[in-house]
């Protein structure tokens, strides 16, 4: 993690920046840079990536960043296959992709060029592991002869590094093994780095001490390969160039970089404290949302009880005992494990009892693409149960916004007495972007009422019973239709729960076919009522038009980014943003109707676009994508510019 503070000027001051270093001529001032580490799942690029990221945060740059992980867990190494990634994008301005096109890559192997020289500008400059490029390293990459000896790489500013035997003598007095020695390359990769870009060393210093704390030789040798790195490109004239990119002017505050997985992990642990409720996740390990179960384990100190269980059932069964038992049950899967649940999610869905569930999406069917991002599971959010059963859905923007999604979500629940989803997904969930930690006074507060006697549910009546002494009505509803929440044992609040129908105002068992269709109405308007304490759909752009592109997940900040440039070209567009999805916002269909075109971007076939033509009767058009990769900033401004200018 890493913490920046900006004063009242919006600038970070000089001892959290850290210390300035020596810079060589010639130094290239730029707006951003977007950087991508590639390299065999066991290089460390991860590792890279998450320190150039905390470095850049520190430093005061805007960021944004795409981790890329190969879906096999051991891929045979060096194999395409294999290829980790991750893609940073820091900024002097604000930014809200991790950039389309690459301004260097890092390539530690064949494969890992091969998977990625697509993507790097022409112009752009490409770091090369020379001592990764032998015949059998080609061979695993299918190349036959090699890139860097072929024409194929003309055009690029090749710098190639020997950077294994760099690596090897930076390390030759700390007594490593050689594949102990060859672990620490990433750390020569992420030094020249540094220095190409004016980062400091420091903090990632810090942070070897830190985590090798008890291996006084794997810190010496990974500070001697980090400062080799560096110094390397200090003194060698081979590289290009270096480059300036100014802090970024943002609001006063305390920030740090944050993932969407951290920021939901967060939110829960500040929900459970805010609204003084003990939080019980429970979850089954599942790519891409295993860390929110990892974190939270961590955060038993607040009170946060957390289960691994034996399958998906069983988590989501445990979460929704815990709020039946007055606690706020949360759990988190992703695809394959809602499918798992849907049968105890009808279960929460009748006995109305509030219940949390994050869907971090990833691509489908079955096992599908693990490690790759997708939004196909609106429609099993919204349909995917047996019979009529509703259920709330939120969908955070951004790895920031998970956090305040996460308490839209517990206040729904807990408010509505029904389970919600939060529809996340592998992009938003793995990418990271700087966050302004709120103060505690700012936070929402979500204030629980359990039924404490019999009849008591804020004065609502009911024809079944109601006011009858001495008798309590587990559905006796509120003006929003809302039954009260009853912890178990107190006395004379003792009633019948459990998956069959149930009689409104009693909640006993009953097969009455005009019960039933009132039953499933009024789930259903008790879903519907939550529109009346939702914001309305905010436009960014004019308020009428040609077009409106509206999205929702995590194609916010694609969108954004493309109709701004579509803005400043002078045509007639708009965007909206759907953060809510079931209900929609209570404007949604005037807004739609204020454009004589509507745009709908989404990672999947086009399941937003559906309903919103189903819904709405309005003629969307969707632009879809099922790649395993977020969109390009630059596909859906050509998208825009053919719909307004018919190209």
């Amino acid at each position: 993690m890493s913490i920046a503070e900006v004063n009242e000027k919006g600038t970070i001051p000089p001892e959290t920046a850290g210390p300035k270093v020596k810079n060589r001529e010639p130094i290239e001032e730029v707006e951003s840079i977007t950087i991508r580490f590639a390299g065999d799942s066991g290089d460390g690029m991860q590792l890279a990536g998450t320190q150039f990221t905390n470095v850049s945060a520190i430093l005061g740059n805007d960021i944004a960043t795409f981790p890329d992980f190969p879906a096999e867990i051991r891929a045979p190494a060096g194999t395409l296959a294999g290829v980790s990634g991750f893609q940073v994008h820091f900024s002097s301005t604000d930014i809200h992709t991790p950039g389309d096109r690459l301004n260097a890559l890092v390539a530690m192997n064949p494969a890992a060029l091969k998977t990625n020289i697509k993507d790097l500008n022409k112009d752009g400059i490409l770091i090369v592991n020379v001592d990764s490029f032998g015949t059998s390293d080609l061979f695993k990459a299918n190349y036959k002869t090699s890139p860097l000896e072929d024409d194929s790489l003309k055009g690029y500013r090749i710098v190639r590094v020997p950077i294994n035997k760099l690596t090897r003598e930076a390390v030759t007095e700390c007594k490593l093994t050689p594949r102990e020695a060859d672990r620490c390359k990433n750390f020569f990769a992420l030094g020249l780095v540094y220095w190409m870009f004016e980062r400091p060393m420091e903090p990632t210093i810090k942070w070897i001490k830190e985590k090798f704390a008890k291996n006084a030789q794997y810190v010496e040798a990974n500070v001697r390969t980090l400062k080799a790195g560096y110094n390397y490109g200090e003194t060698v004239e081979i590289m290009p160039v270096q480059y300036r990119v100014a802090k970024a002017k943002i609001s006063p505050g305390t920030y740090r970089k944050i993932t969407g997985n951290e920021a939901l992990a967060l939110g829960l642990v500040a929900i459970s404290q805010t609204m003084n409720k003990t939080l019980v996740f429970s979850g089954y390990p599942i790519t891409p949302a295993s860390p929110i179960l990892e974190q939270l384990s961590d955060m038993k100190r607040f009170g946060i009880k957390t289960l691994q269980a034996e399958d998906e059932i069983a988590a989501v069964g445990v979460a929704i005992g815990a709020s039946f038992a007055g606690a706020l049950g949360v759990t988190a899967t992703s695809g394959p494990g809602i499918c798992l649940k849907s049968e105890a999610i009808g279960l929460a869905v009748m006995t109305e009892l509030p219940l949390v569930v994050i869907d971090v999406q990833r691509g489908g069917p079955s096992t599908g693409l693990p490690t790759k991002t997708e939004q196909a599971d609106l429609l099993q959010a919204m349909f995917g149960r047996n019979g009529e059963c509703p259920a709330a859905i939120v969908a955070p923007q951004s790895p920031a916004d998970c956090f305040d999604m996460a308490f839209e979500a517990a206040r729904i629940a807990t408010e509505f007495m029904l389970p919600v989803f939060v529809l996340s997904d592998g992009y938003i969930a793995n990418g990271a972007e700087p966050w302004r930690i709120p103060k505690i006074e700012n936070l929402p507060k979500i204030k629980i009422t359990h039924a404490t006697q019999p009849n008591s549910n804020n004065g609502a009546t009911h024809e079944n019973g109601a006011g009858e002494p001495g008798k309590y009505l587990p559905y006796l509803r509120n003006e929003k239709l809302v039954r009260p929440w009853a912890i178990p044992g107190t006395p004379g609040l003792e009633h019948r729960i459990g998956g069959i129908e149930k009689q409104d105002g009693t909640g006993n068992v009953n097969y009455d076919p005009l019960n039933h269709e009132h039953m499933v109405k009024t789930r259903a308007q008790k879903v519907a009522n939550i529109a009346d304490t939702i914001p309305p759909l905010a436009v960014s752009g004019p308020d009428k038009g040609e077009l409106l592109v509206i999205g929702w997940g995590g194609t916010y900040g694609s969108i954004l980014t493309a109709v701004q440039r579509a803005q400043r070209k002078g045509l007639s567009v708009a965007t909206t943003h759907l953060r809510y999805l079931n209900p929609m916002p209570k404007n949604t269909e005037a807004v739609l109707k204020n454009y004589k075109k509507v745009l709908v971007p989404e990672l999947n076939s086009g399941q937003l676009c559906w309903l919103l033509r189903a819904k709405f009767l309005v003629d969307a058009i969707g632009l879809n994508k099922i790649q395993g990769r977020p969109f390009l900033v630059s596909e859906i401004e050509a998208e825009i510019e053919r719909l307004l200018l018919n190209k």
